[in-house]
């Protein structure tokens, strides 16, 4: 079955920012997303986020605020089981890691940063698409969760 990920609301949460800037302004609030699967986003409404272990650009929870970018997510996971979790994050003092090997690419924390994004098309991403990582969850404030709906188009045959 064919899903989109289509989001119903439009206006952003007071104070929050959608994707419209290029990379994401110290101090500001913006609207991120999470993939996950749907048992994930449960335990996370449940116990709010908890840093990863690991990744790319080291600890942090990573997020995108590019819906299409986080409703890849889990990679390889049916669609049937994938959540996204909207959210709204202050990013606090943002690093801009823009290549593999950057010198703070999994320290940018120890360097006073809050948050670490990865701009598109950079060459760190396979899909193109902006990434963020943020260190401490409790910048991150959950909205609400994106289910996929049927792509009616896929059904009529078009």
């Amino acid at each position: 079955m064919n899903l989109n990920w289509a989001e119903v609301d439009f206006d952003p949460p007071p104070g929050a920012i959608r994707l419209l800037t290029p990379q994401p302004a110290d101090g500001k609030t913006y609207v991120m997303y999470h993939g996950t699967t749907k048992a994930s986003a449960q335990i996370i409404l449940s116990c709010g986020f908890r840093q990863s272990k690991d990744g790319m650009l080291g600890r942090g929870v990573y997020l995108s605020r590019d819906l299409d970018k986080a409703s890849r997510y889990p990679i390889g996971h049916p669609e049937w089981d994938k959540v996204v979790i909207k959210v709204k994050v202050n990013v606090g003092r943002v690093k801009r890691i823009d290549h593999q090997n950057h010198k703070m690419q999994k320290t940018w924390h120890d360097h006073g940063y809050d948050t670490a994004w990865v701009p598109p098309d950079c060459g760190m991403v396979k899909s193109g698409l902006e990434e963020n990582c943020v260190w401490d969850p409790s910048r991150i404030t959950i909205l609400r969760l994106i289910n996929p709906t049927p792509n009616e188009e896929a059904h009529s045959g078009l």
